[in-house]
């Protein structure tokens, strides 16, 4: 598979990402079985950039990827993960804390948990309004010429807070939503990204599921799935947005392909900078996302897109209020 560069200071990734998440934590029922086939197969098909946290579980989506990759060269596979947590008696998240003093406990546990004795790319996950940025940066500085951490970014950060820790140290990553229905990262954070040479990680790269036209209701959803209570998947607002996914769909018939490659093929040709994260637990799925990579379409099918989102405008907020508040957008 292509590779592509993140950032200026070496980190190169396979063009198309696997988000880990789902397989511990938040869509459902699991299968740690058919998990790791899903990230053996991955590592066949040349998906070799793994994005987990630790605050997925917590922490059982680190130890799964850890028993995925034990036995094989630590080279074989990029890993990102992530901290920003601290956490109560019973292992719940119980708040942001990226203090020096947290970030150190979190990169030793993540250590510990994935098998390894150095991550990848490690990234706060969200902004701890206690903590001033310079004081995380520095100490993930420190992890980086402590030969722990390779590489470092952030997640959900406004241009504001993003200039502030890149000058503390080079950032080589920042990890926000992206995909044809959530596009809110085009007006301030791609700009900025492309001006100080940052790579941008797609995460939910078709839409929580939606762009590949299988998801029809709330109802499709376990019991256990956040999405059952998610403000783009209830009533008039899903069935507004599923008219994006009309669209999506029609693009794909007319090309043979599935509305999930589309959607992955616009995120990958939106930059080269840009490198999207689908999640699946099936290999079926996986097998299918991987083909996006190389899938090359007429301007027509892209015309058509662009047409379809000119007048479109995604109904809902991208997360639950209370969720929404985890997310900086300071310029």
């Amino acid at each position: 598979m292509e590779k592509r560069k993140l950032g200026r200071q070496g980190l190169e990734v396979s063009a198309l990402g696997l988000g880990c998440m789902g397989m511990s934590w938040a869509y459902g029922h699991t299968d740690d079985t058919e998990s790791i086939r899903v990230l053996h197969r991955a590592l066949e098909l040349g998906i070799t950039f793994w994005d987990t946290a630790e605050v997925y579980g917590p922490f059982k989506n680190e130890e799964l990827l850890g028993r995925a990759i034990k036995g094989r060269p630590r080279s074989s596979v990029v890993i990102a993960t992530k901290f920003a947590f601290k956490f109560g008696p019973n292992n719940e998240p119980a708040g942001l804390d990226s203090s020096p003093a947290n970030v150190r406990r979190a990169i030793e546990g993540s250590l510990k948990s994935l098998g390894t004795d150095y991550v990848d790319l490690y990234y706060q996950h969200r902004l701890d309004p206690n903590t001033p940025i310079e004081d995380t940066v520095g100490t993930l500085a420190d992890l980086v010429k402590a030969g722990k951490v390779r590489y470092i970014g952030l997640s959900e950060v406004g241009p504001g807070t993003i200039r502030r820790a890149h000058a503390v140290h080079p950032l080589s990553a920042i990890q926000t939503e992206y995909s044809l229905w959530e596009r809110g990262a085009e007006e301030k954070i791609l700009p900025t990204v492309r001006e100080l040479g940052i790579g941008f990680v797609a995460y939910s790269p078709v839409g929580r599921g939606i762009l590949t036209g299988r998801i029809k209701s709330a109802s499709d959803f376990d019991d256990s799935d956040f999405r059952r209570n998610h403000p783009r998947f209830e009533g008039e607002n899903l069935q507004h947005n599923l008219k994006l996914v009309e669209a999506v769909k029609e693009v794909a018939a007319a090309n043979r392909v599935t509305p999930a490659q589309v959607a992955l093929a616009w995120v990958l040709r939106q930059g080269s900078n840009i490198v999207p994260i689908p999640g699946t637990k099936h290999v079926q799925y996986l097998e299918e996302n991987a083909r996006a990579a190389d899938l090359k379409l007429p301007e027509s099918a892209w015309s058509a897109l662009d047409k379809a989102l000119s007048s479109f405008r995604t109904a809902g907020a991208r997360y639950s209020e209370l969720m929404m508040k985890t997310i900086d957008t300071t310029d």
